[in-house]
């Protein structure tokens, strides 16, 4: 095939995933009480997470404070919906277009990186919705410095950053998934990485910091203590990798 038949074939295949995000991001904006139902879940006690933490009974009420902010929200969050549902196709339709570029061996490596990746990047999106999140909102929702100062949330701010929060644990969960092909490639080991784990934690602190959209101490431990986690889950997967490299 010359560049521009390549060039063909690309244009394809972005216009189908740009009509797949679109037909999933009309369906999800339809189904607006479905859609905010889940959206919305955390404010409230009856949401599973605090049910199974045995959180007392508690509603956050959200306020609008602007004309069109509820319509752009709705069409913000079904589109974020729509990406997030056709994830699955724009991966599929990427790797289509590349693999025939590839060797056997190379298929094999990047199938298996690109599949963990989206599923780490899933994780990390649902970590931040049934446990970051929640917590957050409770402990910043209800705090209160006196009895008679009630908390006033507007749903901009609760979208923001929920979405935001959202996208940071997505993209931090790939921690592993980098390390390991680091690893693979040889620049990277599980020594190093255990020798250098209190600069690490050092990092995750700062990097915590920078990416948790509130100033309190409470999300910034919240955020932290999973990023360290996955530092340490790290150094096992570099380590498994080392091994398989030496069998070899």
């Amino acid at each position: 095939m010359t560049f521009w038949d390549h060039l063909d074939v690309l244009r394809s295949a972005l216009l189908r995933m740009v009509l797949v995000v679109v037909i999933l991001t009309i369906v999800a904006f339809v189904q607006k009480n479905l859609l905010f139902d889940i959206v919305l879940a955390p404010r409230s006690s009856d949401f599973v997470t605090y049910r199974l933490l045995g959180v007392d009974d508690f509603c956050i009420s959200l306020m609008n404070t602007g004309l069109t902010e509820q319509f752009m929200i709705h069409m913000r969050t079904a589109l974020y919906t729509g990406l997030l549902l056709a994830s699955p196709y724009i991966l599929y339709e990427l790797f289509r277009f590349i693999s025939p570029g590839l060797y056997q061996n190379e298929r094999h490596y990047s199938l298996w990186i690109v599949g963990t990746g989206y599923l780490m990047f899933i994780i990390g999106t649902l970590t931040n919705y049934f446990l970051v999140f929640p917590l957050t909102l409770h402990f910043l929702g209800t705090y209160q410095v006196a009895p008679d100062v009630a908390n006033m949330l507007t749903l901009q701010s609760y979208i923001d950053t929920l979405l935001s929060m959202g996208l940071v644990m997505g993209v931090v969960f790939e921690l592993p998934v980098v390390s390991g092909l680091l690893g693979r490639m040889g620049l990277l080991t599980g020594s190093l990485m255990s020798q250098y784990r209190r600069h690490a934690l050092v990092a995750v602190l700062i990097v915590a910091a920078i990416i948790t959209p509130t100033t309190d101490a409470f999300t910034l431990f919240v955020v932290a203590l999973p990023i360290y986690l996955l530092y340490e889950v790290s150094i096992l997967v570099v380590r498994c990798t080392a091994r398989k490299e030496i069998k070899k």
